[in-house]
Parts: C-alpha cells; sequence; structure tokens
C-alpha cells in the first residue's frame, strides 16, 4: 500500500465528509501512461489536501519546518476553510497542506480509464454533483449539476466539459478511523 496526496476544492471536501462523494475524475495529461494511474492503485490511500490555517496566524512568513514546530510546539489547533468559516483568517492553499495536517484519508477501491462525457447519472451523484434541472421537462440531472461543477474548477485550465478529455475515474471510501 502507497500513499499519494489529492487536492480538493472547498466545494468538494464537505460532500467527502459526508460521505456523499466517492470518486473523482482526474484529467489525463495526452503524455502520460494509461498504464499507471498516479494516483494509486486500488488498497492504496490518498491523503486529501485542502485550504487550511491554525488558530493563530504565526506562520505568516515561517518556513514549513518552523511553522510545524510553533503548531505543534503551541498545539494550535488547525481549521478547515471547507468547515471552519472563519472571519480575518490566513488561509494557506491546498497545494502547500503537509501530509501531517491532513485530516481526510481515502482508501482507493477502484480506478479507471474513460472519456469525461460519459459519465453516468449514478456516478455524476458520487462526485458529489447537485443535481440541476434541464430544459426542456424540467428533468433534474447529476450530470447537469457535474457540467458545471467540471467546468468551475476545470475550464480555465483548458479541460472544460467540452473537450471531453481523458480521465482517470478513482473510486475511494473515506477511512474513518484514518480522519481527523
Amino acid at each position: 500500500m502507497k500513499e499519494h496526496p489529492i487536492l480538493f476544492s472547498g466545494p468538494m471536501v464537505q460532500p467527502v465528509l459526508d460521505d456523499k462523494k466517492t470518486k473523482t475524475r482526474r484529467v489525463i495529461p495526452w503524455l502520460a501512461s494509461l498504464e499507471c494511474c498516479p494516483y494509486g492503485v486500488p488498497g492504496d490511500r490518498l491523503w486529501v489536501r485542502e485550504t487550511w490555517t491554525t488558530e493563530s496566524p504565526r506562520w505568516d512568513g515561517e518556513k514549513a519546518e518552523a511553522f510545524m514546530d510553533s503548531v505543534l510546539t503551541h498545539n494550535d489547533a488547525l481549521l478547515y476553510k471547507a468547515t471552519d468559516k472563519g472571519a480575518d483568517r490566513i488561509w494557506r492553499p491546498s497545494i502547500f497542506m503537509p501530509r501531517w495536517a491532513s485530516r481526510i484519508t481515502l482508501e482507493i477501491t477502484d480506478v479507471r480509464v474513460e472519456r469525461l462525457q460519459d459519465i453516468s447519472e449514478a456516478d455524476a451523484e458520487a462526485e458529489g454533483a447537485t443535481p440541476q434541472v434541464v430544459l426542456p421537462g424540467d428533468a433534474v440531472s447529476y450530470v447537469a449539476g457535474f457540467y458545471w461543477l467540471w467546468d468551475s474548477i476545470n475550464a480555465k485550465r483548458g479541460y472544460g466539459w467540452d473537450r471531453n478529455p481523458l480521465v482517470w475515474v478513482i473510486t475511494f471510501r473515506r477511512l474513518k478511523g484514518e480522519s481527523k
């Protein structure tokens, strides 16, 4: 078993914590090999990186090691933007979250490759998407909700829904004993 970091945006952390998000799709860059998913294989674990901070802003301007020593020495509580909405906080970007600060650990149960637009209603719901009304007929669709969610995160990176990129489809379960 190996551990790998994975970034989750703020709106995706709460569905993971609520056990409503059990899948994630990640773009496969055109140069990547399809033989090996960089996020792991079934049985591997993912530790979630999310936007975070501490009760006190001592870390501002400090190196990571000094910040960690400061947190451990002063027993600062860790705060997470997805669930600890607070005014006047200096939030640290998820990309800079070290393993020790992660509160969510996931176990990979399946990995496959597919085109983004091949997503099913059940998979879109498992992605944590909110259903959207689709005209005509006012039908409700998780795929429509996923479309908007996907584009809000990926379109600016050149991987919008309309590009229909190949994606890793990673199914996981949250390890409750591992999460803080």
